[in-house]
């Protein structure tokens, strides 16, 4: 049984193919074309010269231009286009001109093909065979490359298989490393265990001798809890071991840190400002403009600082509030004014304080000279 494709043909020239049928051997095939390929053997009746002449076409044109003069002339004899030229014969003469046409372009560009590739043979050199297809194979470029293709194939295989094996391999040296492990760890719970009650046997045959009998405290309870009922005594015993031991939470630690820069930031800054004086220059003024940027980038920082603190921290009332540096700025001119005027007192009092000893050593000096005279 042999399948029957059932061809029509549009209206600009185009092979559709409708449906399949299955018939019998005996009958005989009806030749048909799939797009631009003959699906079955065909034998043309009339002459090659005569059909370009039909499709009004000269030899060694491109398909291209078949294609279009095959279209042009299917839409102008095609009985079912509706054009005053229709012409079921003519349409006939110009579909076997076509296959014609087609199957001797295709067999040109067969011969052409095997010319080409019998003119590499003869002159190509023998060594440049071996510089492609890695060296695989032997003869033809087209018979080499499908060796190759094998070849790359079976190499893909084995390579795969060897990564079998190593995976497998690596499996089982891991599974016998988890064995020797539960071993020894087993080994080493059975003497824990064989210690303990050793250990046990000893304290048990001392209570019997009598030996814990002269202990302080003995018959009292344990001095274990804290005074408070309401503290978890695990609690209590983790904190207490905690503190014993030197440790601070996060959250404090956090917080003497931000504490101990912002210290530092008004310090500097105030030691800024007394640096530069009391009337400032233009040059000074760009000065402390800059001191002040400086300023408000650390203050921004230790913002930051604080956000990360009041994530951490586990008490409401322990969340910190954000430093404006405007304000610390403010303050650090006040501040600075405060020790410029405590200067100027403490000077004024010196002053004082020299006038009045410059007048008593003055009398005593004049006493003096009175005595001698």
């Amino acid at each position: 049984i042999k399948c029957l494709c059932v061809m029509l043909t549009n209206d600009i020239g185009h092979h559709l193919m409708l449906c399949q049928a299955m018939i019998p051997r005996h009958l005989k095939l009806i030749p048909c074309v799939y797009g631009n390929r003959l699906l079955s053997g065909y034998k043309p009746k009339s002459n090659v010269k005569d059909s370009y002449r039909i499709l009004e076409l000269q030899e060694g044109c491109s398909l291209d231009d078949i294609r279009n003069s095959y279209r042009n002339l299917a839409k102008k004899y095609h009985p079912d286009s509706g054009s005053t030229t229709a012409d079921s014969e003519a349409f006939m003469k110009v579909e076997e001109a076509y296959r014609v046409v087609l199957n001797d372009v295709a067999n040109k560009k067969k011969c052409t093909e095997d010319e080409e590739e019998d003119q590499f043979k003869t002159k190509s050199l023998q060594h440049r065979h071996y510089l492609s297809f890695e060296g695989v194979g032997f003869g033809m470029p087209s018979q080499r490359e499908r060796q190759y293709m094998q070849f790359r194939v079976d190499r893909a295989a084995e390579q795969v298989l060897e990564y079998r094996k190593q995976r497998l391999e690596g499996q089982s040296a891991v599974t016998d490393l988890m064995k020797a492990k539960d071993v020894r760890q087993s080994k080493k719970v059975k003497i824990t265990q064989a210690v303990e009650r050793l250990v046990e046997d000893l304290i048990q045959e001392s209570m019997a001798k009598g030996d814990f009998d002269n202990l302080s405290g003995k018959g009292k309870p344990l001095q274990k809890f804290s005074d408070c009922p309401h503290i978890d005594p695990m609690t209590h015993n983790l904190n207490r071991i905690l503190i014993d031991n030197g440790y601070q939470p996060e959250w404090i630690l956090m917080q003497k840190e931000i504490r101990e820069t912002i210290e530092q930031l008004r310090k500097g800054i105030v030691a800024s400002r007394s640096k530069l004086g009391g009337q400032m220059t233009p040059y000074r003024e760009k000065q402390w403009s800059r001191i002040c940027e400086q300023f408000t980038e650390d203050i921004r920082k230790l913002n930051k600082r604080i956000d990360n603190f009041n994530l951490v921290v586990p008490l409401l009332s322990r969340q910190m509030v954000h430093f404006n540096a405007a304000r610390e700025i403010a303050r650090a001119q006040k501040t600075y004014e405060a020790l410029v005027e405590s200067k100027e007192a403490s000077n004024s009092d010196t002053k004082e304080a020299e006038q009045k000893d410059v007048k008593r050593f003055g009398l005593k000096s004049s006493l003096f000279k009175w005595l001698n005279l």
